[in-house]
């Protein structure tokens, strides 16, 4: 997979508390993609963010669906950098009406 396609697949999962997806939330810190592996690092908009499991695993679910078969994938949350509202695309913020 492409890094592009690795984004392409995340846009699919939405953080149900804001309604937007974690691409363009801007949650998505880190992307290493190669034709038999990836890796996803996640930061979460706050540190005891409940909803950070269940981020995780739509994500993976979304890169499995997404990679040919046989394809590693590993989606991991971490603390740094520290999520802002700065992270977040303009489609996003014209959303929240920012």
């Amino acid at each position: 997979m492409t890094e592009e396609q690795v984004l392409e697949a995340l846009q699919s999962v939405v953080d149900p508390e804001v309604g937007i997806d974690i691409v363009n939330l801007g949650l998505v810190v880190g992307v290493d993609a190669a034709p038999d592996a990836v890796r996803v690092r996640l930061i979460m908009t706050s540190a005891a963010c409940p909803m950070h499991r269940h981020l995780a695993q739509e994500a993976e679910a979304a890169l499995r669906r997404a990679a040919p078969p046989g394809t590693a994938v590993e989606v991991t949350v971490v603390d740094e950098p520290a999520w802002t509202p700065e992270r977040m695309s303009a489609s996003a913020r014209r959303q929240l009406g920012w």
